[in-house]
């Protein structure tokens, strides 16, 4: 993968210098080699520092500190400051500052105050990527470079309008065809004229949903365009060196990481789980296999002229997340000991090159002054350092995992677009959310101990057995024959309600719900039953449904399940259709975790699916990671009492063979490297 792998896992994460004494730094360097810290990201907040008015650079404090780094044998991922320009960008540029769908410009005082389609803004970015590349492209210590930070913001300035306007001609060709696919005949909105078409500003009512879609599409572009913009100067500088940015997750970013994934030469992620209790970790699998699944699908899109850094495993990068933390409305929740470990290594069985946090010195001031870092305010003294040494220990035990591929026989399928147009708020119900329909179906599945990946329509599926189209609201052509093809060459489908209703630009298919796959699924689903925040349906067998139930007709399926009372009493709520070799599941409500989870346990078990390891108890993780040598399960212990796995093999934490059964501590972790299976 470059020079940023030097066959270690990476454990670190951003250091800020620029915050603290050359005293500080000293001791820092000190405190990474007690950590076993192998990469450290510089730079991401520094623009003011590194270019204190135009054209004036001081570089002198960011030589002495990477050389620090370098002889202390810490590797740097460089970062370019394009994340938060400095004061006399904004005084000089004014209208790059960025402006609300209300028509507000916003001012600088915080991160991310800039218009990244205003051209002033774009050629400050090249500029000091450019200085910054020419410096120290060849610097010793420097082993990856780290475009911006969490692309995600959006504008509606009129540098915008012009710029998604000539997006729009270059998707469109014509006013005809832009009209035909924003229905532009509804409310009077037909365009005559380009530059009649504005950015979605705030109206009176509900906007247009396919003009809604298309600026999210539009600002993924243009973000993307300003990222391969500095990659581009950046590799030309040093092709050796790998260039990526860090990916943040969350329904606000207008990004399609998916589609980023084929121009970066390492996927880098940040996570931050919301979730107090179980939750947390069940997020933290999903990123993992997001983030997988992003890596997988970027490396065959890549163009392998251009992206020389992708081979190995479908691997990628935890680049952030929180040490002592669990960040969740109103509060931050202290994270319990041995909690920050097994998330770390719950990434690192998932495919992650390590664990990497924000950040590595809690800073005095500042608005993140009490956001978690490896070393608190109490200093290298405390619980939180302690166990960051504790981890570099165990990630240095793993480096062998890195060759294997995390085994997953099951997919899910995740569309950007669909989660945007899911948004809309004219939609049926103010509850639909494809993200957390997402997480349902992994949850479901990571509760009855499935590996699964995540993959985006077109992906190969030659590897799965069963494939889950969690909420996959757009169906185009191209979707429908990739589904309708895997189930016709004997493949198992789970598909859930507001799949395939409309077309890639949210136009609804006609004839009947899900209009995509009623044919495929042996139904027709005739109206839409929309469940209140407090509502709930009764299922036969037992269990509910929530937010969303279906007026069923059979085509061929079978009930599975049915409603029970109600005017849907005795209708189909759940079906399967057999399809040749495959079955087709359709989900109409969403089950309660319980029947979701014996729901798809009877679809992996159709389907010859089994769990990863049978005999890990309730509250146990189990994933694997295999190639053709060798194998290693890891089992992470999420309960507060000790727990037994029969497995066998060497528990490479410890280096003690398990003799057919390894034993949990409370909390604890074990990663094996099995005997031949």
């Amino acid at each position: 993968m470059g020079m940023w792998n030097d066959g270690r896992l990476c454990h670190g994460g951003d250091y800020n210098p620029e915050q603290w004494s050359a005293a500080t730094w000293r001791e820092d360097v000190e405190l990474m080699r007690r950590a076993r810290v192998t990469l450290v990201t510089v730079g991401v907040f520094a623009w003011s520092r590194l270019e204190p008015a135009p054209g004036r650079y001081d570089f002198g404090w960011l030589d002495e500190v990477l050389d620090l780094l370098h002889d202390g044998g810490v590797r740097v991922a460089l970062a370019t400051p394009t994340a938060s320009p400095p004061p006399w960008f904004s005084l000089a540029h004014p209208d790059a500052l960025p402006v609300t769908a209300e028509g507000v410009r916003l001012h600088h005082g915080s991160r991310d105050t800039y218009c990244a389609a205003a051209p002033a803004y774009r050629a400050a970015a090249r500029g000091i990527a450019a200085t910054l590349a020419a410096r120290y492209a060849h610097h010793p210590a420097v082993a990856l470079w780290r475009v911006h930070n969490e692309y995600g913001t959006s504008c509606h300035c009129p540098h915008t309008e012009v710029a998604f306007r000539r997006w729009l001609v270059d998707r469109y060709g014509d006013l005809d065809a832009l009209n035909a696919a924003w229905a532009t005949s509804f409310w009077s909105q037909h365009y005559t004229d380009w530059a009649y078409v504005s950015t979605p500003r705030a109206t009176q009512y509900l906007g247009n949903p396919g003009h809604l879609l298309d600026f999210r599409r539009f600002w993924s572009d243009t973000l993307l365009a300003a990222y391969v913009e500095q990659r581009d100067l950046l590799r030309t500088a040093n092709p050796a060196l790998p260039v990526s940015t860090n990916y943040v997750l969350g329904d606000w970013v207008p990004v399609d990481h998916a589609r980023w994934a084929a121009e970066v030469d390492l996927v880098a992620v940040d996570h931050y789980p919301s979730a107090v209790d179980g939750g947390a970790e069940e997020q933290t699998a999903l990123a993992a296999d997001l983030a997988r699944g992003w890596a997988r699908h970027g490396r065959r899109r890549a163009d392998p002229t251009t992206r020389p850094h992708a081979d190995g495993p479908a691997t990628w990068l935890l680049m952030e997340s929180a040490a002592s933390q669990i960040h969740t409305t109103g509060r931050s929740h202290t994270k319990e000991p041995g909690r920050m470990a097994r998330h770390s290594l719950s990434h690192v069985a998932r495919g992650s090159r390590g664990a990497m946090f924000f950040q590595w010195r809690a800073p005095a001031g500042g608005a993140e002054r009490f956001h978690s870092a490896l070393v608190p305010h109490t200093g290298a003294d405390s619980r939180v350092f302690r166990e960051s040494v504790h981890l570099g220990a165990a990630l240095d035990r793993l480096a062998e995992v890195t060759t294997g591929e995390v085994v997953a026989e099951i997919a899910l399928a995740r569309d950007a677009a669909s989660d945007w147009a899911l948004r809309h708020p004219g939609m049926p119900s103010d509850q639909l959310d494809g993200p957390a329909e997402l997480a349902a179906a992994h949850r479901a599945l990571w509760r009855a101990g499935y590996g699964c990946d995540v993959v985006v329509p077109g992906d190969p599926l030659d590897r799965y057995r069963l494939l889950v189209l969690p909420a996959l609201y757009l169906a185009g052509d191209d979707t429908v024959d990739w589904v309708r093809g895997y189930v016709e060459a004997g493949g198992h489908l789970l598909v859930s309600y507001l799949s395939g209703i409309a077309d890639p630009h949210a136009r609804v298919h006609l004839g009947g719900y899900p209009g995509a796959y009623r044919d495929l699924l042996g139904l027709r689903v005739e109206e839409f039953h929309p469940l209140a925040a407090d509502e709930q349906v009764l299922l036969s067998g037992g269990g509910t449904g929530r937010i969303w139930s279906e007026t069923v007709r059979l085509r061929g399926a079978e009930p599975v399940c049915g409603y029970v009372g109600g005017v849907l009493d005795g209708l189909p709520a759940v079906t399967r259709h057999r399809v040749g070799a495959g079955t087709a599941w359709y989900l109409s409500t969403r089950p309660d975790d319980g029947t979701y989870r014996r729901l798809v346990t009877e679809a992996a078990r159709t389907a010859g699916v089994q769990p990863v390891c049978p005999d890990a108890p309730p509250g146990v993780e189990a994933v694997r990671r295999a190639h053709p040598e060798a194998s290693w399960l890891f089992l992470l212990n999420h309960t507060d009492r000790p727990q037994r796995v029969r497995t066998g093999g060497v528990d490479l934490l410890t280096g003690v063979p398990t003799a057919g059964e390894v034993a949990l501590p409370a909390g604890g972790v074990a990663v094996i490297r099995e005997e031949s299976r």
